[in-house]
């Protein structure tokens, strides 16, 4: 099978808690309005699902707070799951959460035992490795531990170096197909995206550089109108989704699922 890097035949989901007024941030710019985040979170999930994709939801956990921000819990590959060990204290039950739902699709599910961390927004899969940033949410032993169990899979990790000042190595990146990166051009600059056709996000609009492939689409955050043109330029098929709300916690489009197809 090709294009495994973003042809998924199902996707997982988390309803937005009460509780995410509560949630992490880096700067504080304003607390999320529920109501309009969950507005934009069912555009998402409709989105997903125009696919024809299967999208799990399930339900809101009010005892952590971001917990709407599923990638980060689990990676998920065609040859099994993997559960994640997050570099937030506060995050570590999410991903105990989060291990039931992926035992009973795969039969696989290996974990990250520690004492390192890593977690899914600072891991970029493409058609040939994985690409993992280190972080101030994933250290080089949470590497390490990932690194030992996908090259028992068959898969070759490479490290690499998330921009200062950056939350997670796919803030600055994501994948648009198997060997087109859209980046901002301070990630891009550090040359970790060699051999690999790279679209920049246009200056000052460096927030829209999270988006995710799924099958056929491009899902993009809205209000980066030069960016958007350049992806439809480049035959990209789009959809824009409201993420004002994700965005004042640091989230985007690829923080809220876990996209994979399980093996069959």
């Amino acid at each position: 099978m090709t294009d495994t890097s973003y042809r998924f035949t199902h996707a997982i989901t988390r309803k937005p808690a009460s509780s995410i007024v509560q949630g992490l941030r880096a700067v504080d710019i304003g607390t999320p309005d529920l109501t309009l985040m969950q507005a934009h979170h069912a555009d998402y999930i409709a989105a997903l699902r125009s696919t024809g994709a299967e999208v799990i939801e399930l339900d809101a956990l009010e005892d952590f707070p971001d917990s709407v921000f599923v990638e980060d819990t689990a990676l998920c590959l065609p040859k099994g799951a993997i559960i994640m060990r997050p570099g937030a204290p506060s995050r570590l039950g999410e991903a105990a959460e989060m291990a039931p739902h992926l035992e009973a699709l795969y039969g696989l599910v290996a974990r990250i035992e520690g004492p390192g961390f890593i977690e899914g927004g600072d891991i970029l899969t493409t058609e040939s490795e994985i690409l993992v940033g280190r972080s101030a949410r994933t250290d080089a032993a949470g590497i390490a531990e990932l690194a030992h169990i996908v090259s028992g899979w068959g898969y070759r990790l490479r490290e690499v170096e998330t921009p200062p000042g950056v939350l997670h190595f796919k803030t600055d990146c994501s994948l648009l197909d198997g060997q087109t990166i859209l980046s901002t051009p301070r990630l891009a600059a550090s040359g970790c995206f060699e051999g690999y056709t790279v679209l920049h996000t246009a200056e000052g609009e460096e927030a829209c550089a999270n988006a995710i492939r799924f099958n056929d689409l491009v899902l993009m955050p809205a209000g980066f109108p030069q960016t958007e043109r350049r992806l439809r330029d480049a035959g990209f098929e789009l959809r824009v989704i409201g993420n004002s709300e994700c965005a004042k916690l640091d989230g985007g489009m690829s923080c809220l699922s876990l996209r994979f197809s399980p093996p069959q």
